[in-house]
């Protein structure tokens, strides 16, 4: 299969996950759902270890791994309390600004100066999250330009994600860097079973009775635990064929089947405007990563 092809189920996977979890999880406090989406993956992943061993690392691999783990169960937990609680065409457009952030941290740490291509990216993410909310550009009859920038603010799930995709430009730096001791099959290997059990052991922790949330609806949790080792597994295997770049572009198309769920699933409104505003920040990504 190629890159793209996988790239797409990838996108398309994480969608639908997120769309059943919405649906089906959605009496799950949120630590109870980054259990059921981190420790179903881990599980079914583990045997991989065997094919793809953790070689002999330094100390800076595990420096990483350290810095990695609670801010990825932080991201899921802020993520899911998002499609949770909020419309997804609130929420999930909202990933597109990771690499916007990625731009800024490249700057201020590596002094990488911003491209054309990418000063175009990040204008067109913006004019798509600005078009996103243009429904309150009129507020008590006045017009407000700035309402529909402050509607991302004050809407609980748009925060959440964009607190996502800031700790997201992090962490998809410390992966990248993770994975250069190791390689990126043996990254995976290795990293998603142990974010699962570090979710399991987090729950078990602090409230250990959530973790009867499997008993819970057992075949919706699975289900969305496939689904999501279904993104994960693609997601590694497209890395090995193509650059991070082009796949992560590809990837970002999530955001439009999730509105599409939304809309067919939740009878969320506005799907072409939704649509449109996904398409803008999807082709901003794009121009960025590609740059």
């Amino acid at each position: 299969m190629d890159w793209f092809t996988l790239t797409l189920l990838c996108a398309f996977s994480l969608a639908t996950a997120d769309a059943y979890t919405k649906k089906h999880l959605s009496h799950c406090r949120g630590m109870e759902m980054v259990l059921a989406r981190f420790f179903i993956p881990g599980i079914l992943l583990a045997p991989l270890i065997y094919l793809f061993p953790l070689p002999q690392v330094s100390v800076e691999f595990w420096a990483w791994i350290v810095l990695l783990v609670p801010l990825e169960l932080l991201a899921m937990f802020l993520y899911t309390l998002a499609i949770r609680d909020s419309p997804l065409y609130q929420t999930l457009p909202f990933l597109a600004f990771t690499p916007v952030f990625n731009i800024f941290t490249a700057w201020a740490i590596l002094d990488e100066q911003v491209t054309l291509d990418g000063a175009v990216g990040i204008i067109s993410i913006v004019i798509g999250a600005y078009y996103l909310n243009i429904n309150s550009l009129y507020q008590t009859n006045r017009l407000n330009w700035l309402a529909p920038f402050t509607a991302i603010v004050k809407q609980k799930g748009s925060r959440r994600m964009l607190m996502v995709a800031i700790i997201y430009s992090f962490t998809s730096v410390g992966g990248k860097a993770a994975m250069s001791y190791v390689g990126a099959m043996n990254f995976a290997a290795f990293y998603i079973p142990l974010v699962g059990i570090s979710a399991l052991l987090l729950v078990v922790t602090v409230e250990p009775k959530r973790v009867l949330v499997f008993v819970h609806k057992p075949g919706w949790h699975l289900f969305i635990g496939i689904l999501f080792t279904i993104m994960l597994v693609t997601h590694f295997l497209a890395l090995s064929k193509v650059e991070a770049a082009y796949m992560v572009a590809v990837k970002r198309s999530s955001m439009i089947f999730g509105i599409l769920y939304g809309a067919w699933m939740f009878h969320e409104k506005g799907l072409l405007k939704n649509s449109v505003s996904a398409t803008l920040m999807v082709v901003g990504v794009t121009l960025i990563v590609l740059r």
